[in-house]
């Protein structure tokens, strides 16, 4: 009981994860999972059957809220969900043993990008057209692939790259990869399913997963408005690194006083990490408060006020415009990665 309870937690605290960044559900629950001694091939096909329900209720939820752009939905969709299947074919055909460095080296690589995504000011970027096939289905077919092999990482892999593209809004990106993951899970679920058999599921640590993960939706949407997702996804991108790396240097036979040098390595990068993140968000947090007074400067005259700015307040009125233009950007982007 006290293991389920214990399961249930990371659960939750990996659905707080995710609904404050909008991606990590899969790296936080896999690595905890691996930290608490679970086969790797068991811990991802847990978690992608738990995923199964926890993503369909956040895609009802972003259909229901006008985030999801079904074309891009069904051009990296079947792509994930095929390079889902072979993912987990693959995994559950190598042992134990040496499933558990490829899936460890998978999930630090996912937590070193965490950790520099969000050390980094976070921009949108803007740019005409569609995207098209030739992008999404390459896409979706790595990052299932991804996905299913490291435990996680459809969201860091797919939410990031339609991002930068810049031809899609951030509340879409957010609502059409949630949406999208839905597929992938399953498809990586059946491929467990063919590759170790029902008995390959924990159905106990599934259900304990579904049931944190439930409670902590709402939670999660409450706690993404006050917690920013920039300093978030740095925490969180540091602990997974730390986490697998003692995975990778037991794999490597690593022994003496290395692996003390590389967790005070580790450690302080994070610690750097951290706090560029800290730095960058009092930045944002700067320029917004610059661009919310300006506009506050620019608003309309009331009676009996002079009703025409001066040209040079009218000129930084447009440029306030566009900043607050870009500030929202900003801001809905870190819904996503920070």
């Amino acid at each position: 009981m006290r293991k389920l309870l214990v399961l249930a937690l990371v659960g939750l605290a990996a659905q707080l994860v995710d609904g404050a960044l909008g991606m990590a559900y899969g790296l936080t629950s896999s690595t905890l999972l691996l930290f608490a001694g679970v086969a790797p091939a068991a811990a991802s096909a847990s978690v992608h059957l738990a995923e199964i329900g926890t993503t369909l209720a956040a895609g009802v939820s972003h259909w229901r809220f006008g985030n999801v752009d079904w074309r891009v939905v069904g051009r990296i969709a079947l792509p994930g969900a095929i390079g889902a299947f072979a993912g987990a074919t693959f995994l559950s055909s190598i042992s134990t043993e040496a499933a558990a460095p490829w899936m460890a080296a998978i999930l630090f690589t996912l937590g070193a990008y965490l950790l520099v995504r969000f050390s980094r000011p976070l921009r949108a970027h803007r740019a005409g057209g569609r995207l098209r096939s030739r992008f999404l289905a390459p896409l979706g077919l790595v990052a299932g692939f991804v996905d299913a092999t490291g435990g996680g990482g459809w969201g860091p892999v797919a939410t990031p790259a339609l991002l930068v593209s810049g031809r899609m809004e951030p509340r879409k990106v957010i609502g059409s990869v949630d949406t999208s993951e839905f597929v992938v899970a399953g498809a990586a679920s059946i491929g467990f399913l063919i590759g170790l058999g029902s008995e390959g599921f924990l159905l106990p640590t599934v259900a304990a997963l579904l049931v944190g993960g439930l409670i902590a939706a709402p939670i999660a949407a409450w706690l993404v408005r006050i917690v920013p997702a920039q300093l978030l996804g740095a925490v969180i991108g540091g602990v997974i690194v730390l986490t697998n790396a003692r995975t990778l240097l037991s794999a490597g036979g690593v022994g003496g006083s290395l692996p003390a040098v590389v967790y005070v390595l580790l450690g302080a990068a994070w610690l750097v990490a951290v706090g560029l993140a800290v730095r960058a968000l009092r930045r944002t947090r700067r320029a917004r408060a610059m661009v919310d007074a300006a506009l506050a400067s620019a608003a309309p005259a009331g009676p009996g006020e002079p009703a025409e700015p001066a040209p040079a307040q009218a000129g930084e009125s447009a440029e306030a415009a566009e900043s607050a233009e870009a500030a929202e950007s900003r801001k809905l982007a870190a819904a996503v990665e920070g």
